[in-house]
């Protein structure tokens, strides 16, 4: 029996990639046939960028946008800083396809449009038949799979749409911009192809209030800091969207022999910008650990020790900038404290203490 590993995302091919490397001829599954646009910020984080380098794969030259600038609006009061690493923009069709074409080509079985429906011990329920494994890496993503659930996360709605605004586009060169608002917050920023990414986080109660997404889109352009992506024209023909994504989740280990990785191992608020970082680096450390004997409660133990501090500090932090109180205090403060907002950015940081830093070339 080979590993099997469940997803095709940043995550599973990470691990893929790695074990195939280390000679364990892993089992891949993924429900969708074909790269497509992903609910996620697709900020590249430098332990993201060094994360994919180790993997092979050179993300400019995929076309990512070098992002060096961070910006923290609240109505009219903002905050920024120059942000501590190397980081990068690129949309997930562009990386996944990368990576999905990079792991069909090491893994000894690539299984594509095969979904995996239940977990039952050592075993997988598939599309496809019945997968015995000699061990279940499961990354799922945000989606969660029968006989392995999270936490159910608050009631939150995630939205994704990409803009084309030229003019907006050049003023958010380099930058990423978080708007934070009462019921809120939305991450902007451009990715290749001349387009900016808006990805946010409505409260439910919020959204049923205003009754449709134009009027949630209207609602955001009354933001100072959204105001001028009201003149962009939306790319596709609808936002996506998800529901209760339980952020804050950790999880333990469980004794039930499941690897967990991504999003399935430690849920960071989008604003943090770090869980393609988390996804990437649980990957790796996930290959690192089986393939040197470990348990996988030995890996979820170690995985843990890394996100723990990084995700609870993330999560004071959003508690925070729930209220407006609470938000305008805040970023008194980081304008006010000079490094306070680039310290902040690399304590939410989930680093491989082993990383070689990477360093960013100019781009041609």
């Amino acid at each position: 029996m080979q590993p099997l590993i469940i997803g095709g995302g940043l995550a599973g091919a990470a691990t893929s990639i790695d074990l195939a490397r280390a000679g364990l001829n892993p089992c891949l599954i993924e429900r969708n046939p074909d790269p497509h646009d992903k609910i996620c910020g697709e900020f590249l984080s430098g332990e993201a960028v060094a994360a994919l380098t180790g993997l092979g794969v050179d993300a400019r030259a995929l076309g990512a946008v070098p992002i060096a600038r961070v910006e923290l609006w609240a109505g009219h009061r903002q905050a920024a800083a120059a942000l501590p690493f190397p980081a990068l923009s690129l949309s997930r069709r562009v990386l996944d396809a990368c990576l999905m074409a990079k792991s069909a080509s090491l893994v000894a079985e690539f299984h594509s449009g095969v979904a995996a429906n239940q977990i039952s011990g050592g075993s997988v329920r598939t599309s496809g038949g019945d997968i015995a494994a000699s061990a279940i890496l499961l990354a799922t993503g945000k989606h969660d799979l029968r006989g392995a659930p999270r936490p159910a996360g608050p009631d939150q709605i995630g939205f994704k749409q990409y803009f084309r605004a030229p003019a907006l586009h050049r003023q958010l060169a380099g930058t990423v911009r978080v708007v934070f608002f009462d019921g809120g917050y939305a991450g902007l920023q451009p990715v290749e192809g001349g387009r900016l990414n808006l990805c946010l986080l409505a409260d439910g109660p919020l959204y049923r209030d205003l009754g449709s997404w134009p009027a949630l889109l209207a609602h955001l352009f009354t933001q100072p800091g959204l105001a001028a992506l009201a003149d962009g024209e939306a790319l596709l023909a609808k936002p996506l969207a998800i529901s209760r994504v339980p952020y804050g989740h950790l999880a333990r280990p469980a004794g039930d022999g499941l690897w967990r990785l991504g999003d399935q191992a430690a849920v960071i608020p989008s604003f943090c910008g770090d869980g393609m970082g988390i996804a990437l680096e649980s990957g790796r450390l996930a290959a690192r650990m089986f393939a040197a004997g470990a348990s996988a409660d030995q890996y979820q133990a170690a995985l843990l020790a890394r996100t723990r501090r990084p995700v609870r500090l993330a999560m004071t932090a959003l508690r925070l900038a729930e209220t407006r109180l609470g938000r305008l205090a805040a970023l008194a403060g980081l304008a006010a404290i000079p490094g306070a907002l680039a310290l902040l950015a690399r304590m939410t940081r989930v680093a491989d203490p082993n990383a070689e830093p990477v360093t960013l070339a100019p781009a041609a």
